[in-house]
C-alpha cells in the first residue's frame, strides 16, 4: 500500500557544507547520516514535518560515473534544478531570521497575488522559494 513520499533528494557538492547550512542556518534536524565506503546517505528533516526527509546527496559512485557527476554538479551550481518551496507563516519575519543566520537571499520578500515570497540558494546552488500563503488560504 502506498503511504506517500518520505524522501526527496537534492544534489550537493559538499555534504558537510550542506549539512551545516540546513541544520545551522535553516533549522532542520539530522535524520540519517550513514556511510557505506565513500557513499553517504544523509537526510535532514524540517522540525515541523517529521515524516518527510530531504536527502543531501553527492553525485558520484556508485550511482553516477565521474562525467555524469561533473555535469550534475555544474547544473546545480548554475541554479538549473527545479526550486524547492518552504512554506512559512510570515515571510518577512522568516527572511529577517534566516538573513541573521547567514542565509544569502537572491530575492527579498515581495508581495505577489496576495502571497509574499522570497528566494535564496543553498551553498551548492539549489534554489528555494520561501512563500507565505495568502491570508485567505493560510
Amino acid at each position: 500500500m502506498n503511504q506517500g513520499i518520505s524522501v526527496v533528494g537534492l544534489y550537493v557538492d559538499d555534504q558537510d557544507e550542506a549539512l551545516a547550512f540546513y541544520v545551522d542556518k535553516l533549522g532542520f534536524r539530522v535524520h540519517t547520516d550513514v556511510r557505506n565506503g565513500s557513499y553517504r546517505w544523509l537526510t535532514v528533516q524540517h522540525p515541523d514535518q517529521p515524516t518527510f526527509q530531504l536527502g543531501l546527496f553527492a553525485p558520484g559512485p556508485p550511482i553516477h560515473d565521474e562525467s555524469t557527476a561533473q555535469t550534475l554538479r555544474a547544473m546545480v551550481a548554475k541554479g538549473a534544478m527545479p526550486p524547492l518551496v518552504l512554506s512559512v507563516a510570515d515571510c518577512r519575519a522568516s527572511y529577517a531570521q534566516l538573513k541573521a543566520n547567514g542565509v544569502e537571499f537572491t530575492q527579498e520578500p515581495v508581495d505577489r497575488f496576495g502571497s509574499v515570497d522570497a528566494g535564496f540558494r543553498d551553498p551548492a546552488g539549489n534554489g528555494w522559494k520561501m512563500i507565505q500563503a495568502p491570508a485567505s488560504t493560510a
